[in-house]
């Protein structure tokens, strides 16, 4: 049997994407976590850009979020991606929006002054309205089958559970669509288990020491 062992970051999203197929693949797997702020050189020497996640399969390694998930698609059943190309490459697409709304939202964390935290919770808006337009009816982004676009966005939307407890920021508001799927991925194991027990405590940490708008709204809000 194939070894699987994921190089993780307990915050990082984009591992979580792979931890998420790798359970709805019923992979069995091994989880690393390392220190971002102090990259080992064992790591540096399998991730030439120094990021997780990197996937190591027996002793070779494969490194970017979206490289992974092809190789599941490619090697494990069931398929997570639509059988039709055009649908399949649609799919693909939508992927990479969830990665500029991942850029976006670093980005509306840590905006330093009040203008530009305001700047950039209307682009996420702009950017979750996009999103709404696009659903279909049903749970999941394509309707009632899971899909790698799901596995896609479950990170995005883990950080509003954060969010919504800070304040009321309007971002999602009046999504109909959006809240649905966001409460059908909430509700998924697969997506439970991407995340070690002690997330929420991480997450919140993190966020305070970004010394960011957000950053004093919780400290208010405390």
């Amino acid at each position: 049997m194939t070894k699987l062992t994921l190089i993780s970051h307990p915050l990082c999203p984009y591992v979580q994407r792979v931890a998420i197929a790798l359970a709805e693949k019923s992979l069995p797997f091994t989880r690393i976590d390392i220190d971002l702020a102090a990259k080992p050189e064992w790591f540096l020497a399998i991730s030439p850009l120094g990021k997780t996640p990197v996937l190591e399969v027996d002793d070779a390694a494969i490194f970017e979020s979206a490289v992974i998930l092809e190789y599941l698609e490619e090697t494990c059943p069931p398929p997570l991606h639509p059988s039709d190309p055009l649908e399949r490459a649609d799919h693909r697409a939508w992927i990479e929006v969830a990665s500029s709304i991942l850029n976006a939202i670093a980005g509306f964390y840590a905006a330093p002054a009040a203008e530009a935290f305001a700047a950039r919770t209307n682009a996420l808006a702009d950017k979750f309205g996009r999103v709404e337009r696009r659903l279909e009816r049903g749970s999941y982004f394509a309707g009632a089958r899971f899909s790698l676009v799901d596995a896609a966005f479950a990170p995005v939307f883990r950080y509003f559970d954060m969010f919504d407890e800070i304040g009321e920021f309007g971002i999602l508001e009046g999504k109909t669509k959006l809240d649905a799927w966001r409460q059908a991925l909430r509700a998924r194991q697969s997506v439970q288990a991407a995340v070690p027990s002690d997330y929420r405590e991480r997450l919140r940490a993190f966020l305070l020491a970004r010394g960011s708008t957000l950053s004093n709204l919780m400290r208010m809000a405390a």
